[in-house]
């Protein structure tokens, strides 16, 4: 509601900025959504470089529990993942699956549709998540299986994985054995031979690697749960972690603070570069770039992308943006990383994973079951929700609205699921992945 008197064509101000314009005289004490609010956002525009930010994170004495793998990175999970290079072989990879959990409960098949019959950026697309896929930490023993005829095949997907260790990553084509299931047996076999013997040590927090996600967001989404995780945001990147923040639309009418926050001229300009890319994308698909939030968001009372942007962008905390990642790329560095990529819960949350993200913190104010292949804290934004759908939801942020801090609780979650505890998805046997596709299929 209005807290003052507004004439037409005026700013309403939430968040410090504005997230449109009324579209008509209106009193104070005026209930304000869609029918009467309309948003500012534009097409590509320019942006002033503001200067530099200083990132210099302290030195914690603060430890995860991790394993070592034989590259130096760490994992939380010593899973055995089967990963299909074309979708011919889901069913297959399923059954491989059930039969794995018999004998070792942490296994997962990460289906997709994908690996055949795409061109150009998608055919790129796919063989770049899925070997970020294939060579994330969090798996202890990979099995990727492979028909055999793909565009994607085996021998293509070795190339984009570059140096792997081939202990721990074993391929199958299936079109190459006579029985596909015994001869995935025999390989699993071998892996879990090597992955019991597989302890966790002692790492500094620095090490850890921490994704940002929004479901389905409500009004207080930008008042709880994501100033929230911008606290956690804050709190790690400190201490040397890197934390990573995406859905480059719902950045769309905020982006301007994060772009204040670059650690330098060369980090402005990348980010100005993935939001005009971005606007560009929609513009070259005939879609409006400032379109409204989804039905969902705009049913929980959010009604511009400019108040949903707002409301987001806060999972960033204050930390200095100190680069800027190209769809399904790694993190390299320390501090807060923006990483190119829609809002589409599992494309984004498939996305962050592939990135290294060992967790996403995943604030919702409207709740779903959706896990990603890592694990996923479902943060709810009100207390309702948290107490209808407490099978989904790992941690309430509604309790903040009475002026509790809850930082310490949360940190306290991300340290516990680090060194071993389930989330919710987890539990519920919730993993899915999503590719993001552009183009044209044969």
């Amino acid at each position: 509601m209005l807290l003052c008197d507004l004439k037409k064509g005026e700013s309403v101000i939430k968040y410090g900025n504005a997230i449109g314009h009324i579209t008509e005289d209106m009193p104070r004490g005026s209930y304000i959504h869609e029918h009467n609010l309309k948003t500012d956002l534009d097409s590509i525009k320019a942006y002033e470089f503001s200067g530099e930010n200083d990132y210099s994170p302290i030195k914690s004495d603060v430890t995860i529990k991790a394993y070592r793998r034989s590259n130096g990175e760490i994992g939380i999970r010593n899973e055995l993942w089967i990963i299909p290079t074309v979708g011919c072989v889901n069913k297959t990879a399923q059954l491989i699956e059930e039969e794995t959990k018999k004998i070792y409960g942490d296994v997962v098949a990460f289906t997709h549709p994908y690996g055949c019959s795409q061109m150009g950026d998608d055919k790129e697309t796919t063989r770049k998540i899925l070997s970020s896929l294939i060579k994330h930490p969090n798996a202890g023993g990979v099995l990727v299986l492979s028909l055999g005829c793909e565009d994607s095949n085996a021998e293509v997907i070795k190339e984009y994985l570059g140096e792997y260790d081939k202990n721990r990553i074993r391929f199958l084509v299936c079109q190459e054995v006579k029985d596909e299931l015994e001869s995935a047996k025999k390989i699993i076999g071998e892996l879990l031979d090597i992955m019991k013997n597989d302890r966790r040590e002692n790492v500094n927090i620095s090490e850890l690697k921490i994704g940002l996600k929004c479901g389905g967001s409500d009004a207080f989404s930008g008042i709880t749960a994501n100033p929230l995780c911008g606290k956690a945001t804050d709190y790690l990147t400190s201490r040397g972690a890197s934390v990573i923040l995406s859905e480059t639309p719902e950045m769309f009418g905020a982006e301007h603070i994060l772009m204040s926050r670059s650690l330098n001229r060369d980090i402005f300009n990348a980010q100005v570069k993935i939001i005009n890319s971005f606007k560009k994308y929609f513009a070259d698909n005939n879609q409006e770039c400032y379109e409204n939030p989804s039905y969902g968001n705009r049913k929980g009372g959010i009604t511009t992308l400019e108040e949903k942007s707002l409301g987001c962008i806060q999972k960033g905390g204050n930390s200095v943006v100190c680069d800027v990642l190209g769809y399904g790329e790694r993190v390299k560095k320390a501090g807060l990383s923006l990483l190119t990529g829609p809002g589409n819960d599992i494309v984004s949350t498939t996305n962050l994973a592939c990135s290294g993200a060992h967790i996403i913190l995943f604030t919702t104010g409207r709740g779903t079951p959706l896990g990603a292949p890592v694990p996923t804290i479902k943060i709810s934004s009100n207390s309702q929700l948290f107490d209808t759908k407490k099978n989904w939801i790992d941690f309430d942020a509604g309790e903040a609205i009475d002026g509790r801090d809850l930082i310490d609780e949360l940190i306290n979650l991300i340290v516990e699921t680090a060194d071993g505890k389930k989330t919710k998805n987890e539990e519920n046997g919730y993993r899915d992945i999503a590719i993001f596709k552009n183009g044209v299929t044969m």
